[in-house]
């Protein structure tokens, strides 16, 4: 790898984090056309449904196209799908070389589109940049490759690993800060998932707040084995405006959901094991809607389940320098617990960092 190929190949990678959040079920990518040592036509792909980041880039490159490299994060499509192949595009526009950084994983591209461009005399290098590209799509390479989304875990514990004080008060245990840092996670997760103990608790709004940009509001998911969320809550109060799916058992009133239906809340009906909702099971069910990615926000029991199924991807691990006490007070994970420590799950710290007095870890399960 020559640092030239890494610098706009950096670039591209850039460009494609600004869609962060509103490509899904697509992945982030990014392109940028280079000729003569200079950046000719860049673009990345904003929306699914829309062009792709090669499209933009040879637009914006017009005819100076021809003769010039191409960097691009992700191999170029192949396939007809709700747009026509990149690699259609690329050949006609006279590209002489192509850079990749990492392959497509998904099967009606996986080394096609490579080779389509090979095939059409096209010099092709794979591999700039691989880890920052996969990196970049961990939950595009997740969906693809296991048709489950991609689940991270956040939470917030004091120093000494309380989620909330004896008396069930948790408002609030990071700053201003970190609350936001948790908003701007929200702004790119298909969806935030929670547990009806923290609805009946809190009775949250699971929205994106905030103020100095454009938010979008992900579709929020109840793990609510009994079907106990109230008609009068927030959550489902504003579910015409904000989608809300609610997963539980078969048993459940019927009473119960035909009124939260006209609030607009979909109500989806499991049979329960062990009196709980079988996570794995609905996980699929939405992986099968195209939800590629889930944020969970629950308390200690849901974060329980999620890990301890093997669910979790990634954490996001709060800590506040702060010491509640109380032999009562709950802490981030709850259930039975290991009993032995060579059975604790293990975990990849990937970056450790600061809002305000808090501490942010981030790690990765696997």
């Amino acid at each position: 790898m020559n640092k030239i190929d890494k610098k706009y190949m950096q670039r591209a990678i850039e460009l494609a984090l600004r869609a962060r959040g509103r490509t899904s079920p697509n992945p982030l990518v990014g392109a940028v056309i280079v000729k003569d040592g200079h950046i000719i036509g860049e673009g990345y792909h904003q929306k699914a449904g829309t062009p792709h980041a090669e499209i933009h880039a040879l637009q914006s490159a017009g005819t100076e196209a021809s003769g010039a490299t191409l960097y691009v994060s992700l191999e170029p499509c192949c396939h007809h799908g709700r747009t026509p192949p990149c690699t259609e595009a690329i050949i006609k526009a006279g590209i002489k070389r192509v850079v990749i950084a990492a392959m497509d994983p998904n099967p009606k591209v996986a080394g096609k589109g490579s080779e389509i461009l090979q095939q059409a005399g096209i010099e092709t290098e794979v591999g700039v940049m691989r880890e920052a590209a996969v990196q970049l799509n961990e939950v595009f390479f997740k969906y693809i490759q296991s048709g489950m989304p991609f689940v991270a875990l956040k939470t917030a514990m004091t120093l000494d690993g309380k989620i909330a004080a004896h008396t069930g008060d948790s408002r609030w245990i990071t700053g201003a800060d970190a609350r936001k840092y948790v908003h701007q996670l929200r702004n790119t997760y298909d969806a935030i998932l929670v547990g009806i103990g923290t609805v009946l608790a809190d009775n949250p709004q699971l929205n994106t707040r905030l103020d100095d940009e454009q938010g979008r509001n992900p579709i929020r998911i109840v793990i609510d084995s009994n079907l106990e969320l109230p008609v009068d809550s927030i959550i489902a109060q504003s579910s015409k405006q904000q989608p809300t799916i609610v997963f539980c058992g078969t048993n459940s009133d019927e009473g119960k959901a035909q009124p939260l239906a006209a609030l607009g809340v979909e109500i989806i009906k499991l049979e329960l094991e062990e009196d709980k909702v079988p996570l794995s099971e609905a996980m699929s069910i939405l992986a099968g809607r195209e939800i590629t990615s889930i944020l969970v926000e629950g308390g200690a029991e849901i974060n329980a389940s999620f890990i301890h199924t093997g669910l979790v991807d990634k954490l996001f691990w709060f800590i506040a320098p702060k010491i509640v006490g109380g032999r009562g007070a709950p802490s981030p994970v709850g259930g039975d617990g290991c009993e032995f420590m060579n059975e604790a799950v293990q975990l990849t710290i990937s970056e450790v960092r600061s809002f305000e007095k808090d501490i942010l870890i981030t790690a990765t399960t696997g």
